[in-house]
């Protein structure tokens, strides 16, 4: 998934992968032609999809467990409290 939306600015235009061995979400940057591994975030459970909502969220799509199913979650920034 390419991420266009607003929610991480830092983020817009690059990819981001899940990985099903690897059991990640994978954060590309892309640059021109040049692509490169910026992040991976352990998610502790395969990966099967991921995709951007229209609100800017990250949404994924964990692999079923054991017979349990899935999980699909949601990503949002973590909101910082002042005083």
């Amino acid at each position: 998934m390419f991420y266009s939306g607003d929610r991480f600015p830092a983020w817009k235009g690059n990819a981001f992968l899940g990985g099903l061995s690897s059991r990640a979400l994978v954060r590309v940057e892309i640059n021109g032609t040049d692509a490169r591994e910026a992040e991976r975030f352990d998610m502790g459970a395969r990966i099967r999809e991921v995709e951007h909502g229209p609100d800017g969220a990250i949404w994924i799509i964990e692999d079923e467990k054991n017979g349990s199913g899935g999980r699909l979650l949601k990503l949002t920034p973590i909101q910082k409290m002042t005083r």
